[in-house]
């Protein structure tokens, strides 16, 4: 499974460099709080996070003074997890009215924050993480995740299936498919706990027998490997009724835009001359990435007439906007080989001097290819699409009079916020510090995105099956028009014989394939 290597901007815990700048306004603004000058490596670690979020957090007005909050009580024994516990106070401070509870708190598991994350790695100081949004995978490349089903003749019982397969791994070399079951692993019964199957792929060497989805019985053994990887899984071109010609993709994560740019192009040329005028996108399990690949995705899908319509905001907090957080000047401006930018007239930059306002911070479709004639988009996503992907959803929804936009699944993930890494010593912290929304100004989609046609993820059935159930009720969408009722009604037969209805499979959420979140890393100036 790709995770992330980590995308950050560079910060060294020296908190109170930034604490104690002075202002040289004749009427200043508030200072910046004031933290010891001196400390533990760690003790300016947390003072440093304190200080960026006072200023920089998207809800940084419910973050009490340094000596109420007390950065550094959060000091354990363990770097990494004082910052990640700091982190978790500060997003749990504000309150969503419309919930009650913490804009950050998240349902599955509220001991941990929704948006904001820390990682080990920053890259800007020459430390990386394990794997990446850069293409690089090292690790058997699947997720296999326990089934039952509520038919079943033995109550209860756990059948082990892959839910997924990285392109250019070992398993996919390996002719792993997501929809094989696996009926033994390193000669005995598979694990069917979803713990134990998704260690599964960190494993140095591992043996395999398995069921293809066409019946036929395989094995394959697998050999721990670094690979590249190409986020767009999938895609096809399948025949509607009439004249409906669809257009099929399944993107993974949006991986840095280099990356994934010339398989985005092949497809949507394929689907040009194809005479595709619908598309299904699979976003089911991509967590989001970077803006700058969801942005080509959008301008790929879109017609000629949105050109120079406006696709999204960003939204900072009013600090931000108003050139206010004093502490971005301390951060410097990092370019693509992650060295610091400079002006045309040599200045070193840091993020004091981008443009945080609303009007600069306003972003325009760039039409993209030869598909031109789109008439509906159906989206497929479940709780494991978030951030960039919700986005792309979202940028579309602000032109029904356009383009046709449906959903299908479950519902989202719900992230409309999006940050950019920050480095302190050798962590990168991710806290939520935009808002985004679309034309019309909506995307406060929090508690995720409701979809138009609710539908099970069939994990029996491979990305692109049209008899897949999630794809099938997208395809009856573009051909009749209806969001009716389920149409995964199809009977299963499993390895060992047992013939089960695949709606009534039962199964642990699918976690999204790697990094969970939306990073924008480009960035205006001021002034341009």
């Amino acid at each position: 499974m790709i995770k992330l290597r980590i995308i950050c901007t560079v910060f060294l815990c020296a908190a109170a460099f930034a604490a104690c700048k002075k202002s040289s306004k004749t009427e200043p603004d508030p200072p910046p709080p004031t933290t010891p000058a001196d400390g533990t490596r760690l003790q300016l670690s947390l003072d440093t996070l304190y200080l960026f979020a006072k200023e920089t957090y998207l809800w940084y007005d419910a973050i009490p003074d340094y000596n109420t909050f007390n950065p550094r009580g959060y000091a354990g024994s363990d770097d990494l997890s004082s910052l990640k516990e700091e982190m978790y106070k500060i997003s749990q401070l504000k309150t969503n009215p419309a919930t009650q509870k913490p804009f950050e708190y998240y349902i599955p598991n509220p001991s941990r924050s929704k948006f904001s994350f820390v990682e080990s790695g920053n890259l800007a100081r020459g430390i990386k993480g394990a794997v990446d949004l850069e293409g690089d995978g090292n690790d058997m490349g699947f997720l296999a995740i326990p089934v039952t089903f509520a038919n079943d003749p033995v109550p209860g019982k756990r059948y082990v299936f892959v839910a997924y397969v990285e392109k250019g791994s070992p398993a996919a070399a390996a002719g792993l498919t997501r929809g094989c079951e696996i009926t033994k692993v390193n000669g005995g019964a598979p694990p069917t706990d979803a713990g134990s199957l998704s260690a599964l792929a960190n494993a140095a060497t591992l043996s395999l027998e398995f069921t293809k989805t066409n019946g036929t019985k395989a094995t394959a053994n697998l050999t721990k490997t670094a690979y590249k990887n190409d986020p767009l899984v999938a895609y096809k071109v399948i025949q509607g009724s009439g004249s409906n010609k669809i257009g099929y993709l399944n993107l993974m994560r949006f991986s840095r835009l280099d990356v994934v740019e010339e398989s985005l192009d092949n497809a949507f040329d394929e689907f040009a001359n194809a005479g595709v005028n619908n598309l299904v996108v699979d976003l089911r399990y991509n967590g989001g990435g970077y803006v700058e690949t969801f942005e080509h995705l959008a301008n790929l899908i879109v017609p000629h007439s949105l050109h120079g319509k406006v696709m999204y905001k960003e939204q900072f907090n009013d600090l931000m906007q108003q050139g206010k957080a004093t502490i971005l000047k301390s951060l410097p401006l990092l370019d693509a080989n992650y060295k610091q930018r400079t002006s045309s007239t040599g200045k070193p930059l840091t993020y004091a001097d981008v443009d945080f306002t609303i009007s600069g911070n306003v972003f325009y479709f760039d039409k993209k290819g030869a598909l031109d004639n789109v008439k509906k988009v159906v989206f497929i996503m479940t709780g494991s699409t978030a951030s960039a992907s919700e986005l792309t959803i979202n940028s579309l929804l602000a032109y029904p009079g356009t383009i046709d936009v449906k959903t299908v699944g479950s519902t989202s993930y719900g992230k409309p916020v999006g940050f950019f890494g920050i480095g302190i010593d050798k962590f990168t912290v991710y806290m939520a510090q935009f808002t985004s929304t679309n034309a019309l100004n909506q995307g406060s989609y929090y508690a995720g995105m409701t979809p138009d046609m609710t539908e099970q993820d069939l994990v029996t059935r491979d990305f692109g099956d049209p008899q897949e159930s999630s794809l099938a009720k997208a395809i009856n969408y573009i051909n009749t028009g209806s969001i009716g009722g389920r149409l995964s009604n199809a009977r299963i037969a499993t390895a060992n014989g047992t013939v089960v209805n695949a709606s009534d499979l039962k199964m642990e959420p699918v976690p999204g394939a790697g990094f969970n979140g939306m990073i924008e890393h480009r960035r205006r100036l001021k002034g341009e």
